[in-house]
């Protein structure tokens, strides 16, 4: 997992973290601690976030570059934009967000693997639910939840976590009504932390990890 020589940091019970720039090259910074919903909110303020499998400690990452949306550059493809003229899909926010919890940890999805979200995290992620900060967003075809995403909301910054589709374009669907929504209110950004082609496909881009720091702060 480590490309290069790197002193590890391991948190303890105390809240904090050590400086982004000390992350290794592939960006994971330190390991250990809790996922209690003050240091994860902690963490994502700093530009870090949680990333392990199952069996692993946890690992806290904050990599350079990093994936970001500016809502106002989401491409909509013309198969998209008839997908939305045509109504085919009805849009919800935080009406289930455990399901779609569970949906993101068991459906695979392009250029994501599951694994990672483990029972740990899953409880993490209710907690910050139940405190209004993660929120979800689902697509629906009549009364079946075809798709949705999840993420952690700064206020001017959403922090996508994981989205999942059942059918074609669900998952498209509520990534481009966020996006939409979150230019209406005069967001940043959306972090999509990771680099992957479906994101890129969407307008995503890489900035480096200074230039998203100070859009975050």
């Amino acid at each position: 997992m480590e490309k290069s020589q790197h002193r590890l940091f391991f948190l303890t019970d105390e809240l904090g973290f050590p400086p982004v720039d000390t992350a290794n090259s592939d960006g994971l910074l330190a390991v250990g601690g809790d996922l209690s919903p003050e240091r994860l909110l902690l963490a994502y303020h700093q530009g870090i976030f949680p990333w392990f499998n199952e069996d692993s400690i946890i690992l806290w990452w904050s990599p350079d570059p990093r994936m970001v949306l500016y809502p106002r550059q989401i491409k909509i493809s013309k198969s998209m934009g008839k997908v939305l003229r045509d109504n085919r899909f009805r849009l919800t926010k935080n009406t289930c967000f455990k399901e779609v919890l569970e949906y993101c940890s068991s459906v695979d999805r392009p250029g994501q693997d599951g694994t990672w979200i483990t029972e740990q995290m899953k409880k993490a992620y209710l907690q910050l639910h139940e405190k209004g900060i993660a929120k979800s967003y689902e697509a629906w075809e009549g009364d079946k939840l075809v798709g949705g995403l999840y993420g952690v909301d700064l206020g001017h910054v959403f922090c996508g976590e994981s989205m999942f589709s059942l059918t074609s374009n669900a998952s498209k669907f509520v990534f481009i009504k966020l996006a939409q929504e979150l230019q209406e209110q005069g967001y940043k950004i959306i972090d999509c932390q990771l680099h992957t082609d479906h994101l890129e496909s969407l307008g995503a881009q890489e900035i480096s990890r200074k230039e998203f720091l100070k859009l975050l702060k």
